[in-house]
């Protein structure tokens, strides 16, 4: 069963002679337990897709539904128990004045949950961040760290959704690993859905068991996995998406754990 139907998304900003048709027409669907992709060059509206998905982008046509039942705008605090973004940039994700114990608070005090030392020591054991890093400034943590307190933040309030924006460009080769492998541990242990933007082929074919092909806010065509790696993309946009991916040799990377 679908658990995410996007149907003719439409998302444009602007208004009269100044718009800008960031999204067209693009639908998709998501099972539930799914991982999914969507690629393309910047500018082609992936992450706009996310951001209509969480309300942070104006839905100017088609339907997003989660479990059969359409969004209501704005979305509402059960919507946001049940869905949470982790954004691509580790470094202005998170308050550079809140420790780490207050960025893993504050969702917990304004969705009233109970709990909150349990729920946030927890959290931090979650994402292979022990007692010592609570009370740390993001000024104090690496890249990597700062990503995992972000994943942290997004799981504390136990959805079943995530929407993955770039969630390891911003991190090196090395660490980019060791974030994959957690969300890869993470979606296995608690049946989530993931819905991942990536311009890196080799994350997605890893991370992915289907992904949308984008350019200019509109769908290319749509892949499986074992399509991607065997190189079977039947529009030119898609095949110089493959050309263009240095390193990418058409398998599943192996990303294993540093």
């Amino acid at each position: 069963m679908n658990l995410i139907e996007i149907s003719n998304l439409d998302v444009t900003f602007g208004s009269f002679a100044n718009t800008v048709a960031a999204v067209r027409d693009v639908s998709f669907n998501v099972a539930a337990g799914e991982a999914f992709g969507i690629v393309g060059e910047s500018g082609s509206g992936k992450s706009t897709v996310l951001r209509a998905i969480c309300g942070l982008a104006p839905v100017t046509g088609g339907t997003i539904r989660i479990d059969g039942q359409p969004l209501k705008t704005p979305r509402d605090a059960g919507f946001y128990r049940r869905v949470q973004m982790v954004f691509q940039d580790p470094y202005a994700s998170l308050h550079p004045r809140h420790t780490v114990d207050r960025v893993l608070a504050e969702p917990l005090a304004i969705h009233g949950f109970a709990n909150a030392e349990t729920r946030i020591e927890q959290a931090l054991a979650d994402v292979g961040l022990g007692h010592g890093f609570r009370f740390r400034y993001p000024h104090q943590l690496s890249g990597g760290q700062r990503q995992r307190v972000a994943i942290a933040r997004a799981l504390i309030l136990e959805p079943k959704i995530l929407l993955l924006d770039e969630p390891t460009s911003a991190l090196d080769a090395s660490i980019q690993a060791e974030v994959l492998n957690l969300l890869d541990r993470l979606r296995s242990e608690r049946g989530l859905t993931y819905i991942l933007v990536s311009h890196d082929l080799a994350v997605v074919a890893h991370m992915c068991e289907r992904l949308l092909v984008m350019q200019h806010g509109r769908t290319v065509e749509e892949l499986t996995r074992a399509e991607l790696q065997g190189r079977r993309a039947q529009q030119p946009y898609t095949r110089a998406l493959l050309v263009a991916s240095q390193g990418y040799v058409g398998q599943t990377p192996t990303l294993e754990k540093a």
